[in-house]
């Protein structure tokens, strides 16, 4: 009963309040529009690698960028959550809604992480407007990030010692109908970048 109270309250007493500079004013002011870059794959297929590197280009055009990264945000924002699929889905809600307020302020949000569900990344996908959420599918093989595995979870997974890992003990499924699909297994860090922002370019994001 306590907990149906709760809701009730929150449902009838929280209102979304509207800013009046809007998010059209913060893209004019930016000089391009607010969007949020996807970046999706397995473990060591290059995700974070590659976002910071396009938010570096990013920010050398003037771009105002912020990355959310993996690793970084379990320090803090989703410091209480594990690994199992209820786990990894709320992580992935939490930083879907970071990422909606950031593009809200202006902000072009790029973020990498393996969400490896499709329902998760179609929730997120849902959050915002029609072109607004840019799936970008880091594509390597397994085998490409074993053979990488800087921080030796691959390894720690195969023996046992980390469950739920992606790719060994729990699915990854790769994305369906991605904007975009990058060959992070087989290309150089600087031709998928480049492939980020041309295509971005092509879809009138830039100024």
């Amino acid at each position: 009963m306590e907990n149906e109270g709760t809701d009730l309250l929150m449902n009838t007493n929280i209102v979304w309040h509207h800013t009046l500079v809007t998010r059209e004013k913060r893209e004019q002011a930016a000089g391009h529009k607010s969007f949020i870059l996807w970046f999706t794959g397995l473990s060591g297929a290059g995700k974070s690698t590659l976002a910071h590197r396009v938010e570096e280009i990013l920010f050398e055009r003037s771009c105002k960028t912020y990355v959310f990264d993996g690793d970084n945000v379990r320090h803090g924002l989703c410091r209480d959550l594990g690994f199992s699929a209820e786990d990894r889905q709320e992580n992935i809600r939490r930083i879907g809604e970071m990422s909606k307020l950031f593009i809200d302020a202006g902000v072009i949000a790029l973020t990498a992480f393996i969400s490896p569900f499709r329902r998760d990344r179609n929730l997120v996908r849902s959050l915002v407007g029609a072109g607004d959420f840019i799936e970008i599918y880091c594509n390597a093989s397994l085998a490409v990030c074993e053979e990488r595995d800087i921080k030796g979870l691959y390894k720690r997974a195969r023996a046992g010692t980390i469950p739920d890992f992606t790719g060994i003990s729990s699915p990854y499924e790769p994305p369906q109908e991605p904007e975009l699909t990058v060959l992070t297994g087989e290309e150089s860090l600087e031709n998928c970048a480049m492939e980020v922002i041309h295509y971005l370019e092509k879809q009138g994001k830039l100024c």
